[in-house]
């Protein structure tokens, strides 16, 4: 049936046989599951992006990052 078919005897419906039809449509969708990504592969490919051969830096290295960035960016 085309969608303009479809309309029309949706049209022809008494209001209550319409919202009938909602409420049925409506369970239709939320009974279907919708898939989910595979978030456990992704989040394995994302470590191995961030892995290098250098070791951490430590926290007083961070700290003098920060620092030179804060000095970058508000003192230009």
């Amino acid at each position: 049936m085309l969608s303009q078919e479809l309309k029309a005897q949706i049209f022809k419906l008494s209001p209550s046989d319409r919202l009938a039809l909602i409420t049925i449509i409506v369970e239709s969708l939320q009974e279907t599951t919708v898939a989910q990504p595979d978030r456990s592969g992704a989040i394995r490919r994302m470590r191995g992006l961030l892995k290098t051969e250098q070791p951490a830096p430590t926290d007083e290295e961070v700290a003098a990052m920060l620092e030179e960035r804060r000095l970058e960016k508000y003192l230009q």
